[in-house]
């Protein structure tokens, strides 16, 4: 099966004015196999670009969590720790049955190929706990809807008072049982569930699904579970996926947990050897320089997810310090309840624009075309897929999403890249290709019955809200106690601040 599209653009960062073109570029099999002029079809399909579109790489997702897809626009913005307790809550009345759980993830898949991101990496928190039949249920939709997706297990192992800091001194008597419970499921079965996932689903779709592993965060697992990922990752050169120092409250662990003796989190998971080229760092707002050497160092990749880290309140990452360092930045949605979108032209947007406010000289602020790498080849290398994905040349894979320039985010036509970070909403998004097949067209998904799915998706969730309100009524009594854990965080001398308008 070929595809062949004519008279188009193509992005390329490294050629003036960011395009070349009118050109063709040849499909065939999963691999983009030609570009140039007046190329030959063989038989296959013809996209007529007319000399009025734009091929550009297939947008990466480089951080997502599905299993809140359903709870977008529910919560009222506040503090991460205080968010998660609404977020994620590990109730039984909310454990999901596995068409619930494709639901919500196709949900987000559907949004995502209509806008042109053709990867996701999903670092799947399956509350109360993750079962076999709910890995099948979320990796059946990725492959039923055929993004590219990369799926961990993002379970906490340990305690909420071994993983917060001032809890133990905090939570009054009638709490502690509940703060002080372990995990729900042991280290071994948590290791089991891994091995299920990659046994099952590790290279399935032809390649296009893929098993990644995630600790979570340093705070929040074993060192001895941390190595034995570790372990899994390098075994499988697969990313390791982990939350650091996205919040305060996470730079205080550093002296108020004993087990971090003084370090950051980047000092503590450096010492153990287990920060490499194959870690995710997502976030890293609360980093000071040692850190960041530290990462630069490793080969690690930051993974910056913007409209996440705004809603929250958790601060604004040292984008500059970070390119001045040579570290790669991927952009990510972060999840549904706290980006509200499940799209990544909102977070490339605000990439382009946040980190003007943070006092450095304008000629440092982020370019279009430092914006546009991240979202591509930081992307490509958080999935460790440099050279495959990212790009649109001979021999790469064929994740590519078609643009109508004569949108009106392209209209009058000035520059290229400026209107891709801050004009376009995906809205001029008219195909979706995903390893050389087209699985969205002109607004909609051609590889499932969309309306079907979302009529479904409407008539299940709203069952669901009566168990969420009595889920949301247990949170609310741990809230005073987080608030103030929070609120002890904010006012600690930390050295630094990541907030923008304070003192």
């Amino acid at each position: 099966m070929s595809v062949l599209f004519t008279d188009v653009f193509v992005y390329s960062p490294n050629t003036p004015g960011g395009v070349v073109g009118p050109i063709d570029v040849l499909v065939t099999g999963q691999r983009i196999s030609a570009i140039g002029s007046a190329l030959a079809p063989d038989g296959g399909r013809i996209v007529a670009g007319k000399g009025k579109h734009l091929l550009v790489p297939g947008l990466i997702n480089a951080h997502f969590h599905s299993p809140a897809n359903h709870l977008k626009g529910s919560l009222a913005s506040m503090p991460l720790e205080m968010f998660m307790l609404y977020e994620s809550p590990a109730d039984e009345l909310l454990r999901p049955s596995p068409r619930e759980a494709y639901l919500r993830t196709m949900l987000a898949a559907l949004e995502m190929l209509r806008a042109g991101t053709t990867t996701v990496q999903d670092d799947a928190f399956l509350m109360p706990a993750p079962q076999p039949e709910i890995i099948d249920a979320v990796l059946q939709a990725y492959a039923d809807c055929g993004i590219r997706a990369s799926v961990a297990l993002d379970q906490p192992e340990v305690a909420e008072t071994e993983k917060l800091p001032y809890l133990a001194e905090l939570a009054p008597p009638d709490l502690r049982e509940v703060l002080d419970a372990q995990a729900l499921i042991s280290r071994q079965e948590l290791l089991e569930l891994y091995d299920y996932l990659f046994t099952r689903w590790h290279g399935a779709a032809d390649g296009r699904l893929t098993a990644a592993v995630s600790i979570s965060a340093p705070q929040r697992v074993s060192i001895e579970y941390f190595e034995a990922l570790d372990e899994l990752s390098a075994r499988h050169r697969v990313p390791l996926y982990a939350h650091v120092l996205e919040t305060k409250v996470q730079r205080v662990l550093a002296t108020e947990q004993p087990r971090f003796a003084g370090r950051s989190l980047v000092g503590y998971i450096a010492d153990l050897g287990l920060l490499t080229e194959r870690t995710n760092i997502i976030h890293a707002i609360w980093v000071d320089d040692a850190d960041l050497d530290l990462i630069a160092a490793s080969g690690a990749v930051v993974v910056h997810n913007p409209v996440s880290n705004l809603r929250l309140g958790s601060g604004v990452m040292p984008f500059r310090a970070m390119r001045e360092r040579g570290i790669p930045i991927a952009l990510g949605v972060d999840e549904a309840i706290c980006n509200d979108a499940v799209e990544m032209w909102n977070v490339v947007k605000m990439t382009g624009l946040i980190h003007n406010i943070g006092g450095r000289d304008s000629q440092e602020w982020p370019s279009a075309t430092e914006v546009l790498d991240a979202l591509w080849r930081g992307g490509a290398a958080a999935t460790l897929r440099t050279g495959d994905l990212g790009e649109i040349r001979e021999g790469s894979i064929a994740d590519i999403a078609m643009l109508d320039l004569t949108s009106v985010a392209f209209t009058p036509l000035n520059d290229i890249p400026g209107q891709l970070v801050y004009c376009e909403s995906g809205t001029s998004v008219v195909l979706t290709m995903v390893d050389g097949k087209i699985v969205s067209e002109n607004g909609r998904v051609t590889s499932v019955d969309e309306t079907a799915l979302l009529d479904e998706a409407r008539e299940l969730f709203a069952a669901k809200k009566p168990a969420l309100r009595r889920s949301s009524a247990d949170a609310d009594r741990l809230l005073p106690t987080y608030r103030e854990m929070v609120r002890r965080a904010a006012i600690a001398d930390v050295g630094m601040t990541r907030w923008i308008g304070t003192p």
